[in-house]
């Protein structure tokens, strides 16, 4: 996959629908606030739901499409994969150790 839409809420509920070519470095901007605008001012760091294309111009429309879509539209189809809400991009980014290694020693 070459192209993602994916929404982004925040722990008061506020949804941020967008579309990238690297879903894990977006996933990451939004994690940090380098994303400014609607998400960053609502704190949307939560990656709640995704899909990928292969097409530019089918993520564009998908995008489109789920903006569009009524709130209670938008929340049913989080859940129809992501019934619990997870971050799906929770550790995304953060270090990894082998059992008996300390993070703090690398």
């Amino acid at each position: 996959m070459g192209y993602w839409v994916y929404i982004v809420g925040s722990l008061s509920g506020t949804l941020y629908i967008g579309m990238t070519n690297n879903l894990y470095r977006r996933a990451l901007e939004h994690k940090s606030g380098e994303f400014e605008g609607f998400a960053s001012k609502y704190g949307c760091n939560r990656l709640v739901y995704y899909e990928g294309f292969d097409d530019v111009l089918k993520a564009i429309a998908r995008e489109k499409q789920l903006k569009g879509w009524r709130r209670s539209k938008k929340i049913a189809l989080i859940e129809t994969r992501n019934p619990r809400w997870q971050d799906l991009a929770e550790h995304w980014g953060a270090q990894m150790a082998f059992a008996g290694e300390s993070i703090k020693d690398r």
